[in-house]
């Protein structure tokens, strides 16, 4: 199972991106039934949940990027995006999807987005 991360790049303060995974060589149910996330990890610090989505397409999110995040996922193309809006400086990162599912747990290799003036 391949997770590929893309969308990641530069932006100014108050800009937005939209990230996508695209996953390959996992059959429709095992990415149906998992729960797909995003997570960060900036320079010094740990590997931070930012939302994840669930089977049932219940989303959760990091408090510091509700409102200004949203997680989507498409099962039929076994994808996930993640919507960032509002970028401020402190969102610089390399952004990670991963997959969780019965059939195992994925990572990508990572995007990086930097917020900057």
């Amino acid at each position: 199972v391949q997770l590929v991360e893309s969308g990641g790049g530069l932006v100014q303060p108050g800009g937005s991106l939209k990230l996508s995974c695209a996953t390959s060589g996992t059959i429709f149910s095992v990415f149906s039934s998992g729960t797909m996330g995003w997570y960060r990890q900036a320079p010094g610090s740990q590997r931070e949940l930012v939302a994840a989505m669930t089977s049932r397409a219940t989303a959760n999110y990091a408090d510091s990027v509700k409102g200004r995040f949203t997680i989507s996922r498409d099962n039929k193309k076994r994808a996930a995006y993640l919507q960032m809006s509002n970028l401020q400086p402190e969102d610089t990162a390399v952004y990670y999807c991963n997959l969780d599912s019965y059939g195992g747990n994925y990572w990508g290799q990572g995007t990086q987005v930097t917020v900057s003036s």
